[in-house]
Order: C-alpha cells, then sequence, then structure tokens
C-alpha cells in the first residue's frame, strides 16, 4: 500500500479560489452591476454564474431585488439621496438655531399675554411719581377717609387705594 503524503501540493488556481472564498469579500457597485446583468443576460444558469463569481445564490438573489428596487425608484422618479455628515451637522446646528428662537419667542409671548391679561399695567402705575406722591400726601394730611378723600379728587378709588 501506498501512503498519499499531506505535502501534496494543490494546484495554484485551486489555492487562489480556496482563499478568496475563505475570506470576506466586498463587491464594488460596479462588479454586482455586472454580475447582475450577466444574470439577466441568460446565458448560464444563475448558479452557474454564482460558482464562477464565488458567490452563493441568495447573495445574488438579495443583489437582484436591491437592483429591480432601486430601478423601480429610479423610473418613478423618487430620487431621493442620503445627506453627507457634514449636511446633517449643519441641518442639526440650524435646528437648534431655530429652537432657540422659537423659544425665545414663546416665552416673549406669553409674557406679553400676561401683561395684556393685567391690563397692560395698573391704572394706578399710570401716574407720573410726582402726581404719585401729591395723592399719597393729600390723604396723609386729610381728616376724612381715604376712599372719600379720593372721591373729593375725582379719581377713581381702587386704582388709586393701591398707592394709599
Amino acid at each position: 500500500m501506498t501512503a498519499k503524503s499531506s505535502n501534496t501540493k494543490k494546484p495554484a488556481e485551486q489555492v487562489v479560489k480556496d482563499i478568496r472564498r475563505a475570506t470576506r469579500r466586498h463587491f464594488s457597485a460596479e462588479d454586482k452591476i455586472r454580475i447582475m446583468l450577466d444574470g439577466l443576460r441568460g446565458e448560464d444558469s444563475i448558479a452557474e454564474l454564482c460558482r464562477e463569481e464565488g458567490i452563493a445564490q441568495s447573495l445574488y438573489y438579495t443583489w437582484s431585488k436591491e437592483f429591480m428596487e432601486a430601478s423601480k425608484r429610479r423610473l418613478a422618479g423618487d430620487t431621493a439621496r442620503a445627506a453627507t455628515s457634514d449636511e446633517v451637522k449643519d441641518l442639526r446646528r440650524e435646528a437648534g438655531a431655530l429652537k432657540e428662537c422659537v423659544a425665545d419667542l414663546t416665552l416673549e409671548n406669553r409674557l406679553l399675554k400676561k401683561k395684556h391679561d393685567r391690563g397692560w399695567g395698573r391704572p394706578a402705575m399710570r401716574y407720573p411719581a410726582s402726581e404719585k406722591l401729591e395723592i399719597i400726601r393729600m390723604v396723609e394730611q386729610s381728616h376724612l377717609p381715604t376712599r372719600k378723600t379720593l372721591d373729593r379728587r375725582g379719581n377713581p378709588t381702587p386704582d388709586l387705594l393701591s398707592l394709599v
């Protein structure tokens, strides 16, 4: 009996094919399109084409599905593209600035609404400081109650009571 030696060398092509099968390959878009077009021509069976290219049939059919969907979207006019990272950063920065602007305007709007609900400043506060001081001195010097003193002056009582 003759024993086969384990040192038998494989043909170079077989070694290259084994290495290609053992390592993960990344196909470019051009390679995928070329393989897809070869499959669509129908010169060879899909199984034979996949063996020649060293890919699984499931991968071929996945590419085929993606190829057809992309073609359909392109023909329908849906050509949206993915944004670059710089564009995303710019858009996020702009969105932040707009949110800040909206927050400022909302706060200002709320303050104006509160001020409007109170009547845009209480009537007693509409008098100049000198007139307010005069009214306070008049009430303090009068022997009449505050309301009667203010009524004699001809001013609406509730507005000026907040001063005294």
